[in-house]
Order: C-alpha cells, then structure tokens, then sequence
C-alpha cells in the first residue's frame, strides 16, 4: 500500500484496478482513507486492451464522468440512514442526456454527490444510484475532496485557467505539491469506479473539465483501446501563462490521452495546440476541417463547438403559471412605473466581473442624467461555488459599491441599483428574462456563460406570456452587451461586445442599449434566436458523440502499445504491418545473405536533429569503415548536405559511397570524383530566390539561410516555433509564386523551407544505386534504407517496390526502417538515433567477425 508521502507519484499513475465488470455486479465503495491509495500495479508492457470477445454490450453506451453528479441528495426527515435521490434537472450533464433524444444509447454517470455519504451507507447508496439511476457514485474523504476540490481545483488551476498568476499568496495559491498528489489520487479514484462499469470495446467516455485532466492517463493505461472524450468547460490560458504551471507537461500529455478534446472557442483551442507545440514540440494540421494533433501515431482531434442550453427545459418553465405570476409582478414593479430594467446575472466570484458592472451602470447615470429616475439594474448575484478570502472581498466590494451608487442617484420609489443576493428558483430568474429590455454580462474571463441564450429564448416568450406582456403578436426584441472575454462572445454576433475593464465603453454600450429603435433590436433579436434555437445542448452533445466516433473509427484495425511510466505514460498506435525492427531479425538476414544494399540518411538518423555538433563521432566512423570493409558489402550515405561537407567529414571511409544534396552528387569512393545524378543545373534562379528568404530571415529571430551548390535551405530550428512555423508557411507560398516558371521545386520539411533542382530526390538516387549493383551483376539480396523525414519516404516507396524489379532478387530480405514511431511508408521503425547506431553497430559487428575469419 501507498502512503500519502510518496515521493514521485510513479507508484500512483501506474495502479491498476484488479478487475472490472458489467452492469449487473455490486459495485463496492472504494477508498474509504484519506490519502491512502491502490497499491495494485502492473508493467507498461502489460497494458493491453482487453480481449474483444469478452464484451457483452450490443447497443451504443456512453459513460459520462464529471466531478458531481446530475443528482440531488437529501436525507430523509426521520434521521434515519435513507436518503432522497432526485435529478437535478439544471445540471448539464442530464440535459446532455435528453439532447441525445436516442432511447437506443444508454448513459452511465460517473462522478461525485453533493453530500457526504458515511462509509458504513456508501454500499447500499451505490447500489441505489446504479439500479435506480443508472449512476456510479465516487466516495471521497472529506480530507481529501478538500485538498483536490477547494486545495488544486479552485485555488490553483481555475484561477491560472482565468489568467490570474500567484504573483504573491493573496493572488490565487502558489503551487503545492501535496495539492496535487491529492489532485492525482482522486482522479485515480474516478478510474477505478469507471473500470469497475466499463466494456472497454464498446463504450464510449466522455470526461468533463478541468478537475479529472489526468483521468485520460489512468484509463488508457488500462484499456489502450478505449475510445475516449474530453470537454474543458473553462478557458485555456495562452502559452505565457499556463506554462507557469510547474506540472504543465503532465497534464497535457495526460489531456492528449484522449482521442477527441473538446473546447469552446477557436481562442481556447489554439492556446492548447500553441502550448502542445511550444512545450511538446508537436505540430497539428486541419484535414477537411479537422484539426488533428499527431501523437505517437494517435490523431488527437480537436473540436471546438461552443455548448448549447435545454431548449425544451426552458420552454416549460417560461410556459409554468408561477413564471407568468412572476412577470406580473415584475411589470408591475417596474415598467407599469416607468422603470427600464438592465439585468445581470452573474455568480459572486472574482472573474464575473460584478463590480466593473456596478461602475458603469454609475458612469452612464453620471454621463446621462436623463437616465436617473429611469433605469434600473438589477444583480442577481448567485453563490459562489469557491470560497476563500477573495470571495468574501467581492461581496463585500459589490455591497459597498451598490449602497454609494444607490446614496448617490436614488430617490424615494427609486433605487439604480438592486442586488439580489439571496438564492433565486429557475422559474423567477427566468421571470426577470421576460421583463429585461437589457442583459449585460462583463464578465472579465469566462469558460462559457450561458445567461445570454437563456435571455434571448425567454424574450422570445410564448403566447402566453405575451397576453401578460400585452404585446400580441408583435416581433420579439432583446439587447445583449457581452464581454469580448467570455466564451459565447464569437457566437453572439449582435450584441454590443465591450471591454469590461473599460467603464467608459461599457457605459457607452448601456446607452446605445438603451437608445437602439426597436426595429435593429428586432433583427438583432431574430439573428440570435435563430442561433441559440438550432444550436441547443443535444446539437452541442450529438456533434461532439459524432466526432468522437468518427476519431475512434480505426481502433479496432491498429497495433497499441503502452510506453513510459507515471503520468507521462501514452499509447502508440500504428499500422498492423509497421513494427519495431528487432535486432535479432535483422543479423540474421545479415548472416546468411551475400549481396547487401544499406542506404543511411545521417542528419537525424545517424546524429541527432538536436545536436549542436553535426560532424560524426569516431566511433560512426570507424562503424561505417567496418561495414565498408565487408566485400559483400555497398553502403552509400545519401544526405541534403552539401558535397563539400560530407567529403571533409568522411574523408576516412575510403569505400563509403556518398550522395550529396539529395542525390544529385554522387561519389562511388573517396579517391572517385563526384557525379551529377542529371542534367547540368542552370542556378539564375537563386538571384530570385535568395532575396525572398533574407527578407524573411530578417524579419525572423533565429532563422538562417544555408546556400548549397544546387539548392537553398531556410531553416528556422532555431526561431520561436509559432513564428518559425506561420513565416515558413508564407515563405513557401512566397516563393512558389515568384518561382513558377523556374525548374526547381520547394518544399517543407522538418524546421526548414528548401528550394531544389525538379526531379532531384533521394527516391531517384536509391533506385540509381539498386540498378547500378544489379547492373555489375550485384543484384542485392539484402537491402536496408534508414531515414528519419519527409525525403526519406521516397527513398522507403523505392526499395519496398524494388522487391518486384529488376535491381533486386525475388526473394531479397528488404528493411525500411524510419526513426521514431509514426505514419510511414517504412514497414519498421526504431525509437531514436541511439538505437539505430546501435543497431547499424550490432551489424559492422558480424562484419568485423567475417573478417577475422
């Protein structure tokens, strides 16, 4: 058993679950001592999808997980150990589920309840909410939740997520360790009850938020197959800040875990992609608009879709009698008095942006005194779901704000400012919809906020509550003033948006609210209702079900392994027949064939990309001279170097065959002199080329340009990658244009844009040197190509085809070998470059051996 003072949190990411099992077991609580963990664990090795066979769903599930459940929870009044389960019908996740609107998909919930449940109740409660509910309820001490709810959650990550750094302990907390093992543990707990319910061939998982963000690790672990969702609900932060997070790495590579990360807005989306690629070095691409991550072989898809509210659940609120109760009462508070009502409805925490409100409602009353008497502002301010130190302070600022607003410009009958504080039912919040002529929402971040849609579809009404309006039939209006800052902003594109920090504009945006003829608010009005009616929460949980099991299509037909340890633990996922080539394997093809071909790339193959000193170590060199020395022997070096660099760094291998700058220079020895692979080049067109990329590279910290014989190279391996990136797409199409008509191609590879001769390619020259041995009766039966980019796949496409040509023997053992695991025309691979010269060392061994024979 782990104790809570474990050091390094290895133990802890590698626990397994010991079994799991259907629908019909008793599930038993789980973790029921603080700190305390699983101490069950198994070998990377080991972590294997289970056996298909032994899945036994035959209709569509999804397995939704979320820090609480969709359950309200009340113990009985008689004191005794019963308890009160009922839906929460305001939780979006139930909505979710009456979006999907399909009898034939059956949900499971997963996730906390709302009330502590004692350890000797925690099995029967269980077994209530499973049977009853269809939910599996995650018991933690209260300890614990304490540390990962109200300790990691909202301390730590929901304030960094707001753009709020911990640049002193009153500004949200500095990181914790302890925190996040706790963070961690409970994460682990949640695995644990999903492994328990899980068919992980069939269901799908669909995780909410930022407090399970490691949860994606634990269950491919266990199952590498399970197909896998996530959805953060709040903003995510710019590079800048969220890599001030010391576990930043591990949380997203434990998000890339997933098979489909869902977010907001393109903003929230492209910060995670810019936080991926700054810190992980990994690059995305949009394919018929999908945006995709490549990871070990894994498309990570990325989907942005803003989430919708219940259409039909607020549709029978508005049609309640107590709602029209309610806007009677309202109309006769304050528009049977002559009183314009601004409405905002914001929870009291320090991002709603409340008090910014309360300063603008007091600017526009000082600007325009012809609104005093006039208008009022109504804040409903919920309570807040944190607590701590700031919330109290909010509270305070907005009451001491509202009383000097309302000591200033109130009068008897009329007060500017009414701060509703105590807790509102959905039918009055509703209420105070109907009779807003405004809704303003300035909050200064937010994940979402939904309070808009909820506006425009109550002002929509129905006939009902038009009678009580007095209103007819005539065309329905609504006014939105948005923060640029909250997540619905992009979609609400009538609305005044505003600056929130700005009072003078939000002040400005109140008045323009206020003044706009109604026939613009009724364009406005009908532009949006059209949006938030279409684009409902079942659209929102269809679109994202649909995407996920698109992303998950190929599952089933691809090899997985587990690799790495703790939480930095991920899946490969690659082609059937594209697997690790195996030392043993390939000695003994070596061994026992006569005739041998080895082509080998050297940048990134033979020397790491990283590395400062390119030049090759001795002990490449003498590897290469052993394998030369074998007379059953070609080895060629085909590089994007140019011939004077490879011809002074080789210059020991007297038999080493070189082919420079993609194989248009070739030399058979070092004695030889070199050969061009084609027709002489004219280079004029470098006078148009060279100028276009030393604009480039001015305008770009840390590019250079490389000028080859035959070819140009702009490489920006040293440049910031975003910048590097987007400048080496506008070169590319730069130079495309101004070099049209020249015979040369350009092309992108790995940190660098190069213009070369058309028809120069590694592909060409590997299949020069197979038909120059067959043509001195060399015909190979043993052929090994290794690369490690984009110009190697052609040299792989022309010895995987040779197999069927001239230049080799039917039956020739042939090896295409890429470094690193990913798409390729290889059929094998090799981790890095330390295993290919291993591997490369391993055979000029066998060939040192022959020769001492």
């Amino acid at each position: 058993m782990v104790s809570r003072s474990y050091s390094n949190l290895l133990e802890l990411a590698s626990g397994e679950s010991p079994s799991f099992g259907t629908m019909n077991r008793r599930i038993p609580r789980i973790m029921t001592v603080a700190g305390l963990i699983s101490d069950v664990d198994d070998d990377p090795a080991d972590s294997v999808c289970s056996d298909p066979s032994s899945s036994s769903v035959h209709r569509d599930r999804i397995i939704i997980v979320a820090n609480q459940l969709p359950i309200r929870v009340q113990r009985k009044p008689d004191g005794n150990r019963n308890w009160l389960f009922t839906w929460d019908d305001n939780s979006l996740l139930l909505q979710l589920k009456d979006g999907l609107g399909d009898d034939d998909t059956e949900v499971i919930y997963v996730g906390c309840l709302k009330e502590e449940v004692h350890p000797n109740e925690q099995d029967e409660v269980s077994q209530i909410l499973l049977e009853t509910f269809k939910c599996v309820p995650t018991f933690l001490p209260p300890d614990l939740f304490t540390r990962y709810y109200h300790g990691f959650c909202k301390q730590q990550l929901w304030p960094l997520f707001h753009y709020m750094l911990p640049l002193s302990p009153d500004l949200g907390g500095r990181f914790n360790r302890s925190l996040w093992q706790a963070y961690v543990s409970v994460n682990k707990i949640f695995a644990d009850r999903i492994m328990e319910v899980i068919n992980p061939e069939d269901d799908y998982v669909w995780i909410h938020d930022y407090h399970l963000m490691v949860l994606p690790t634990f269950l491919r672990k266990r199952f590498n197959r399970v197909k896998l969702g996530f959805f953060l609900h709040s903003p995510f932060p710019s590079s800048e800040i969220y890599k001030t997070l010391p576990i930043r790495e591990e949380l997203l590579r434990a998000l890339l875990n997933s098979d489909l990360i869902g977010f907001h807005t393109f903003d929230y989306a492209r910060h995670f992609l810019s936080c991926c690629g700054r810190m992980l070095g990994l690059t995305y691409e949009s394919k018929r608009g999908y945006i995709g991550i490549e990871y070990y072989g894994r498309t990570v898809s990325i989907k942005i879709l803003p989430v919708g509210i219940h259409l039909g659940q607020l549709q029978s609120v508005l049609s309640m009698s107590k709602t029209e109760e309610k806007v009677s009462e309202l109309i006769t508070q304050f528009t049977d008095e002559g009183k314009i009502m601004l409405l905002g409805v914001d929870d009291m925490d320090i991002f709603k942006g409340i008090s910014l409100k309360l300063l603008a409602m007091e600017q526009l009353l000082i600007q325009h005194p012809e609104w005093q008497g006039k208008v009022v502002l109504v804040q409903i301010a919920n309570p807040a779901r944190g607590r701590g130190k700031d919330v109290k302070e909010v509270q305070a600022e907005t009451k001491a704000t509202a009383k000097r607003i309302n000591e200033t410009f109130g009068k008897p009958g009329y007060d500017p400012v009414i701060l509703i504080e105590e807790p509102l039912r959905f039918y009055e919040r509703v209420a105070y919809y109907v009779v807003a002529e405004c809704c303003l929402v300035t909050a200064v971040r937010d994940g979402m906020n939904l309070i808009p849609y909820e506006y425009i579809i109550s002002r929509q009404g129905n006939d009902g509550l038009d009678k009580v309006l007095g209103v007819a039939s005539s065309p329905k209006k609504s006014m939105l003033v948005v923060s640029e800052f909250i997540g619905c902003s992009p979609s609400l594109s009538g609305a005044i948006r505003v600056n929130p920090w700005n009072i003078d504009a939000v002040a400005d945006a109140m008045d323009s609210a206020l003044e706009m003829a109604d026939s613009e608010k009724q364009l406005r009005h009908e532009k949006h209702y059209r949006y938030v009616s279409t684009h409902d929460v079942g659209y929102w949980a269809r679109s994202f079900l649909q995407d996920l099991e698109r992303t998950c299509g190929d599952h089933v037909r691809r090899r997985w392994w587990g690799i790495g340890f703790g939480l930095s633990f991920r899946v490969v996922a690659l082609d059937p027949n594209f697997r690790k080539l195996s030392m043993e394997h390939i000695v003994s093809a070596y061994k026992r064939t006569t005739t041998r071909a080895i082509l080998l790339d050297y940048d990134g193959t033979l020397i790491p990309q990283a590395s400062i000193d390119k030049s090759p170590t001795s002990n490449s060199i003498k590897m290469l001279n052993s394998l030369c020395r074998d007379k059953d022997n070609m080895v060629f070096l085909v590089s994007a170097r140019s011939r004077k660099r490879l011809a002074e760094w080789f210059s020991p291998c007297e038999s080493l065959v070189i082919a420079a700058e993609h194989g248009y220079f070739l030399r058979l020895k070092r004695d030889a002199e070199w050969e061009t692979c084609g027709p002489a080049i004219d280079c004029s067109w470098k006078q148009i080329a060279e100028p276009v990329m030393k604009l480039y590279t001015e305008t770009t910290d840390g590019s250079t340009i490389e000028d080859k014989e035959t070819a140009l190279v702009w490489c920006y391996e040293d440049a910031d990658p975003d910048f590097g990136s987007c400048q080496a797409k506008e070169l590319l199409d730069h130079l495309e244009s101004v070099l049209a008509n020249e015979p040369v191609t350009v092309k992108s590879g790995q940190n660098n844009v190069e213009v070369i001769p058309q028809g120069v390619s590694k592909g060409l020259v590997a299949k020069r040197l197979l038909s120059m041995m067959h043509e001195k009766g060399m015909s190979p039966d043993f052929v090994l190509c290794i690369g490690d980019d984009r110009s190697d796949e052609d040299m792989f496409e022309v010895i995987t085809t040779s197999m069927a040509g001239s230049s080799a023997t039917p039956r020739a053992e042939v090896f295409a070998c890429t470094v690193g695991k990913k798409p390729s025309k290889a059929k094998y691979y090799l981790d890095d470059t330390a295993e290919i010269v291993r591997l490369v060392h391993g055979l000029a061994s066998v060939s040192e051996q022959k020769v001492l024979l």
